[in-house]
């Protein structure tokens, strides 16, 4: 009896220890130990160690990927590294044995917020009642498909307005995904349409407001903003007068140095197109220069990459440029409904010139 005890001892103190799967550091081998493949044929190495995605079935074709031997040690090096936060099954099959199975998982790395929003035009904090859309800047690229839930339009009593914005399928970002266009519903802003006379505009003069953006809105890389955003302000009047250049106040520089031509707008103007819109000539040529805006969008300055020269120049704009109401050169955003629309509309200029002496 005591030599029967002591033989299944010794048999299991000798016996080998299972073969066991292991994933490397960082993912990019998995290896079987406890097991000596210096002894198998290199060709039978996929048949005895296989890696899937889970899950996975019976019919799921294995991960591709090369074998080698690591002193006696059968790694498999997957050709593709393997994703943070997805499961994988390896499966390793030896000779004359029970098949043995690990499931892997890498670790998704911490989430660290970095983008945040830079800047909402128009800037001001106070809006006209007809204002018409908001820029939005990010410091970095923006997932899409997310802005009809990522921003709200809060009343003084904190409730949500009811669908302010034209949600559109398409968003309008710009191509690097960092500026979002969001417009106001204007059939709510523009006078003798139905909306506009049964539901009124989205934001009433004289009410308070505040814009929310959600902190939650991921970015390009799925990373949640870095902080959300507030921004309050009144509704005044609304403006629907159409934009006139004599009403501009033109300050010309001095010859013979790099000072900023000053352009002083009576109201807020439309940002973004205040960087393409307005052009500085002179002997019919586009002078090359850099733009500053400012002042709630009423302060425009161009600084010349060389200094002025004494002499005649102009404002070149293009009839296209708007205010934050929509209204464009000589043309109100509010204008008769059943008037004829073009059918197609041509890009027309206006200049207004001035000295540097």
């Amino acid at each position: 009896m005591g030599c029967s005890v002591c033989l299944l001892w010794l048999a299991l103190a000798i016996s080998p220890e299972p073969a066991r799967l292991i994933l490397d550091p960082g993912g990019a081998v998995i290896r079987v130990v406890d097991w000596d493949a210096s002894r198998s044929d290199p060709a039978a190495w996929p048949n005895l160690l296989a890696v899937y995605v889970e899950p996975h079935s019976p019919s799921s074709p294995a991960m591709l990927g090369e074998y080698a031997l690591d002193k006696t040690e059968l790694v498999f090096h997957p050709r593709f590294p393997l994703r943070p936060g997805v499961r994988y099954r390896a499966v390793f099959r030896p000779p004359g044995d029970a098949p043995v199975e690990t499931v892997f998982e890498i670790p998704k790395a911490a989430t660290v917020p970095t983008a945040f929003v830079e800047q909402v035009f128009p800037s001001g904090a106070s809006l006209p009642e007809n204002v018409l859309k908001f820029y939005i800047h990010f410091s970095a690229a923006m997932s899409r498909g997310e802005a009809y839930r990522r921003i709200r339009l809060l009343k003084e009593d904190g409730k949500a307005v009811e669908l302010p914005f034209l949600e559109i399928e398409e968003e309008l970002w710009d191509r690097d995904g960092r500026r979002l266009t969001v417009l106001f519903d204007p059939g709510r802003i523009k006078r003798g349409l139905v909306p506009h006379e049964e539901v009124g505009p989205p934001i009433v003069q004289g009410k308070r407001y505040t814009l929310v953006i959600d902190p939650a809105w991921p970015d390009a890389e799925g990373k949640p903003l870095k902080e959300g955003l507030r921004r309050n302000f009144v509704a005044v009047a609304p403006v629907r007068r159409p934009v006139r250049l004599a009403t501009w106040r033109v300050t010309p520089p001095r010859a013979g140095t790099v000072e900023p031509l000053e352009v002083i707008f009576p109201r807020s103007m439309d940002r973004a197109l205040l960087d393409r819109l307005i052009e500085v000539e002179a002997g019919g040529r586009s002078l090359p220069g850099d733009i500053q805006v400012d002042r709630r969008e009423t302060h425009w300055r161009f600084t010349p990459q060389q200094p002025w020269r004494a002499g005649a120049y102009r404002l070149r704009v293009n009839t296209a440029l708007e205010d934050i109401s929509g209204n464009k050169v000589d043309r109100p955003f509010d204008v008769d409904v059943f008037e004829r629309v073009e059918k197609q509309i041509r890009a027309e200029t206006k200049t207004r010139p001035f000295i540097v002496k």
